[in-house]
Formats: structure tokens, sequence, C-alpha cells
């Protein structure tokens, strides 16, 4: 059977790394040596090319595409110029799931290199039945690289492993060398110079952030920022006048709103601004405001970072650490308690001696586990029978759902929903006789009450404990990192939540008397400045 001819040779895939396998296949297929997947043979013309489609190319720094971009074209060009291949790289943005996929990658493919990849000159080289279906039904010819039995068979007698391009990345990350040995040597040239092999297993292994790099799936990135961005006006104000100039990281920057403020600072003209997040949604937002010019200090950057898992700057080298509403999520999304003294003691390290911490955030009650009386309003919207499972909804569905309960029948969904995501206690019991009275502990009671109303991201704000730790909790720990409380330091109750969110629908009181309480401190600011190093006695 005469061999159908062919100019182009369409590669998709993420190619976090190339095998020795591939490029062994590829040339099988320059020598007429493969059949596509219908048996028919295929043959190249003499002037082909291989055309790799860097598919994601927009996503980084998640379990699912752990290597940017610019680091896998620079793998295929490498690869190329040693075997002497005619290659080009189209980068194509990352998608949803769709049945269109391949649409994708070919438009792409056309846009970005002036010609259009027609069926009858290019040949598909791709080992996913699922994909190679989407470039079937669009009357592509496929060739199956790994599920191609014959040529895999030719190969493995003449020493070449087989594995899939992301069963080697997963022999990386698991720490087997033998990696290595399965990656062209080009390839392994790039990951050696760019020390990508640590970067790969620092993200893949990151026990926080989820595989498409932010800190739940079920966070709307654009509300979050919106909110956040909305209070960096008020969150700075209450900051700027003990920032100390030079090195300004803010850590758990979400877009960098607040460094879009200290960057106008005059005082800080000259200053470095860091901001570091672990989300790759918000860090990428932070950078498109960065290119279109939002930050007026030039020396303003953004790392995609997870503080916990290793150090981000060097010893004694940042001036100021900014950690604004941030402290609740480490303790939440980590180990608690013990992570926000991991965090501590890391903050500690790299602040130079005077240097300072400014921790705002969220605050558990002092006295948390006294028991009290929450009396709640149950006619300000309905009251189901019992709560509903929320799992598997569309968030907007969600966020009705919980937006229509009343104050009362929203305590027993976040009794259902809280412990079960964020592992915190939950245990309230209903005062017999009341439909509107329940007793808990002063703790849970402000962990209802300051989460309540947040019915956008509900089930990303159950996964969330605000009340780890109280006032003096957060003083033995700065202490004891080697930090001196500032005077400036106070636990304080936020008048406006108060007045709007706990006054109307809410109400404090004690078990034993009926006596209505107080609410208590529900934030923390806390400026702690590093202590200088004793000075050596002189002998």
């Amino acid at each position: 059977m005469n061999a159908t001819r062919y100019r182009t040779v369409l590669l998709p895939g993420r190619h976090h790394l190339l095998t020795r396998f591939q490029i062994a296949y590829l040339a099988e297929l320059f020598a007429g040596r493969v059949c596509a997947g219908d048996g028919t043979p295929v043959a190249l013309e003499p002037d082909a090319e291989v055309v790799w489609a860097v598919t994601s190319a927009n996503h980084s720094g998640t379990r699912r595409n752990p290597v940017p971009a610019h680091r896998r074209e620079a793998m295929v060009e490498r690869v190329g110029a040693l075997e002497g291949m005619p290659f080009s790289v189209v980068p194509v943005v990352d998608t949803t799931p769709t049945d269109r996929f391949a649409t994708t990658v070919v438009e792409t493919v056309a846009g970005t290199l002036g010609r259009r990849p027609s069926p009858t000159e290019t040949v598909v080289a791709c080992s996913t039945a699922a994909v190679a279906a989407m470039y079937q039904a669009l009357g592509y010819r496929v060739v199956e690289v790994e599920a191609d039995t014959a040529t895999r068979a030719r190969l493995q007698a003449a020493g070449f492993d087989d594995l899939r391009p992301w069963d080697v990345l997963e022999l990386l990350v698991a720490g087997d060398d033998r990696w290595r040995e399965l990656v062209h040597p080009a390839c392994l040239d790039v990951y050696e110079r760019y020390d990508l092999a640590a970067e790969v297993a620092r993200i893949c292994t990151d026990p926080v952030v989820s595989d498409e790099g932010g800190l739940t799936e079920t966070r709307d990135y654009a509300t979050y920022t919106a909110a956040f961005d909305d209070a960096s006006d008020r969150k700075w104000e209450q900051v700027r006048d003990f920032v100390r100039p030079g090195r300004v990281v803010d850590l758990g920057c979400a877009a960098g709103g607040l460094l879009e403020r200290a960057a106008r600072e005059p005082v800080l003209h000259e200053s470095d601004l860091f901001g570091v997040e672990v989300s790759r949604h918000l860090v990428a937002e932070a950078e498109h405001r960065k290119a279109q010019g939002v930050f007026a200090n030039p020396n303003t950057w953004f790392l995609q970072r997870n503080l916990l898992t290793a150090p981000v700057f060097e010893d004694a080298s940042v001036d100021t650490t900014l950690t604004l509403a941030v402290t609740h999520e480490i303790a939440s999304y980590g180990e608690g308690v013990v992570d926000l003294r991991r965090l501590t003691e890391r903050v500690a390290r790299h602040t130079r001696p005077g240097g300072v911490w400014i921790n705002s955030d969220v605050l558990g009650p002092r006295d948390g586990t006294r028991r009290v009386v929450l009396r709640l309003r149950c006619d300000d919207g309905s009251n189901p029978d019992a709560p509903r499972d929320l799992d598997g909804l569309p968030a907007a569905d969600v966020a009705t759902h919980v937006a229509g309960l009343s104050t009362r029948a929203r305590l027993d969904q976040f009794a259902l929903d809280f412990p079960r995501l964020s592992g915190g206690r939950f245990e309230p019991a209903p005062v017999p006789g009341s439909r509107t009275d329940v007793e808990l502990s002063l703790a849970e009671a402000m962990e209802f009450l300051t989460t309540k109303d947040y019915t956008d991201n509900w089930l990303s704000e159950c996964h969330e404990r605000f009340c780890d730790l109280d006032w003096d909790g957060w003083v033995e720990l700065v202490t004891a990192a080697g930090f001196d409380v500032d005077p400036a330091s106070r636990p304080w109750r936020n008048e406006w939540i108060v007045e709007h969110r706990l006054d109307p629908v809410a109400s404090l009181h004690d078990p034993g008397t009926g006596e209505q309480l107080a609410w208590p401190e529900t934030h923390v600011l806390m400026v702690a400045r590093r202590r200088h190093e004793p000075r050596a006695e002189l002998g």
C-alpha cells in the first residue's frame, strides 16, 4: 500500500519534558517506518516539519502544569537543534475541558504560523485516545506514538522505554532517578540548568495548593479579588505608618491591591516591593495589572510561592513583612497553629534586625471555651427541615441557597459544612423549647458569626477557621520567635461588623443567668519588631 505523504507533523501536548522514546519515534516517522492507527503507512515530504503545540501555555506553577511555557519551548528548540529536526513551537492557551480542543489547537497553529495545518497535509502524533478521536473527527490521520504497538515493540527492542512523558514526570516527583535516563539529553540539560526538577517536585508535592494552583476548587476569584481590592485603602491606612522602607514583602498579596497603594508612597519610591501569593489565578491577575502600569513603583515583583514549603527570601534580607487577612488561611489549609508557628519562625529568619512584621487578621475571642447561648433570628429567611448537601452544585446555586436561609437555618448549614471542610469543632446544642437559641462555646459562636455572610464563596469560606489563636496566643508566638511586640499592637473589635452583621440578627447570653453579653474582639493588629542580636562582650 502506498504511503500518504505529509508536510507537517502536529504534536499537541503540555510537553513538560521530552522523552528519548518520542524523538526515536519521530525518527521512525521521518524514515517512513510508521503506520497510522488505521494501518495506513505514513510518509513525510523531504521538507516536513514537526509543530509542537504547547498547550496550557499561559498556565504554570500548578500540579497540572508545573513547568512554565517558556521553559517547555526552550526544551523543544534545544532538542530540535541537537537532532537536526525541523521543529516549530506554537503556544496554545489553557482551556476548560471541551470537545472542541482539537479545533482550538488547529486554529491557534494557523494564526501563529500563518498557514493552516490541513488534514491533507498534516498527520497528528497523539497517544491519548480521546484526544486523537477529536482530530480524527476533523479528518486528520493520527499516528499513535506510545500507543503504536508495532513501532513501540521495535523501539523497545532497541532499548527505548515507552513511558509517556507524564509518567516520567511522576518518576521525577517520586524521587526516582530513572527519569534522567528516559528524558532526552537536551531536555535534561534544560532541567539541570534551571533547577527545574526541584521546582517541579516542590509544586507537585505541595500539600496545600490544588491541581489548579489555588487553595480550593470552590473559590470565586473574581469576587475574592474585588472584595480584597475594596478593602485595600482601609487596610493600607491601618498599616502604612509601621512600614519600614527597603525590601517590603506582602505575603498573601492577592492581586496586588495593597502593593498598589504602597507603590504610590513617596517614602517607598526606592524600596523593592514583593508580592508573594500561593494562588496561580491571583498572581496572573497581579502580573496583568503590572503590565498595564498599575504600580507606580517599577520595582514591584510577584512570586507564586508557598512560604511554608521553602524559604522565599534570604535570611535577614527583608525590612517589612505584611500579612493581611492571610494567617487564618495558613492555619486553615495547613496544620493549624503548628503552621502559624512555622510561618512566624520563617518570617523571623528573613527579617533584618530592627525590621518589622505587620499582621492584621481575624482573631479568636479570649476565653473561647466559655459556654454561651447564641440567639439568632429565624424570621429573616427560609427554615428548611434540614441542611442541604451543597457539594457538586454550581457556585451560583450554592450562593442563592445559603443567602436565602434565615440566620438560624444558616447555622444549621454551617454545622454541616464547617466541620467537614475545615476540620474545626462545631457542635451547637439547641436550647430546649426555643426556636432561636443554641448553646455552644464562644469560639464556635464567633466562627459562625464571622463567616455567615460570605455566601458568594460559602464552601470555600467553610474551609477556613477564624479563631485558632486569641490575643495571648499571638503574643506568645511572636515573642518566642524573636520579635518584640510594638505598643501599637492590639486586639480590636470591628464595630462595623457588630452594627451591620451581628446586632441585627444575633445576640450572646450567659447560659445560667440569661444576661446579654458584649461581643468579643474580632481582629488583631500585631506590629512585631525583630530584636537586634545582643552584642558580644569585648574581652
